[in-house]
C-alpha cells in the first residue's frame, strides 16, 4: 500500500498542534504498537488460512503440542493464552470439528473439559509453525539487539498492566 507519509507521524504533529505536546509521544507509540499488531495479525492469518487456522487456533494447538501430555483443561488454555473462556471454547470446538483436537470430561475434575491434540493436529501445527518461523518469526526487520531490547521494553509494559506477575519488574 505504501503511503508517502507516515500517518502516525502526521497524527503526532496534529497532537502537538492541538496543544497535547506532553502526550503526543505516548499517543504515537501506542498507535504504532496497535498498527504493528494489526499488520502482524493480518500477515499471520493470511499465512495460516490454507491450514484452516487463525492465529488464535494456532496458539491453542501449539500450547497443546508443547504440553507434557498433549492435553490441558480448556480453562487452563484460556489462562495461559490470556483469552476469554468463551474464545477458547469456540477455538477448541472449531479445532475439534476439523479433527485437530478431541475433548473429553476431565476425570480428575468432573466440571472441566480436557482438550487433547490429535496426530492430525500435531502434523498440521508443525507445518504451520515451520511456515510462520520462515515467513514471520525469523524475518522481524530489526537487528537482534533491537529485538531483544524491544521485547524487554514490551515485557515491562505488560508487567506494568499486571499482564503477568513478575516481582523483578515491579517498580
Amino acid at each position: 500500500m505504501g503511503l508517502s507519509r507516515d500517518p502516525i507521524e502526521l497524527a503526532r504533529e496534529n497532537w502537538n498542534a492541538a496543544g497535547w505536546v506532553d502526550s503526543s509521544d505516548g499517543m504515537a507509540l501506542v498507535t504504532s504498537v496497535m498498527r504493528v499488531q494489526q499488520v502482524l495479525l493480518t500477515t499471520i492469518d493470511e499465512l495460516l488460512k490454507p491450514f484452516g487456522l487463525t492465529f488464535a487456533r494456532f496458539e491453542v494447538l501449539m500450547l497443546l503440542e508443547f504440553s507434557r501430555a498433549g492435553e490441558l483443561p480448556v480453562g487452563k488454555i484460556g489462562e495461559r493464552l490470556q483469552v476469554h473462556p468463551a474464545s477458547v471454547t469456540n477455538a477448541v470446538k472449531r479445532l475439534e470439528g476439523a479433527g485437530h483436537v478431541t475433548r473429553r470430561p476431565n476425570a480428575d475434575d468432573g466440571r472441566s473439559v480436557l482438550a487433547a491434540i490429535t496426530a492430525q493436529g500435531r502434523a498440521l501445527v508443525a507445518e504451520a509453525a515451520e511456515l510462520l518461523n520462515a515467513e514471520v518469526f525469523t524475518t522481524v526487520p530489526l537487528p537482534a539487539t533491537a529485538r531483544d531490547e524491544l521485547y524487554e521494553l514490551l515485557r515491562r509494559w505488560r508487567s506494568h498492566f499486571e499482564d503477568f506477575e513478575d516481582r523483578d519488574l515491579r517498580t
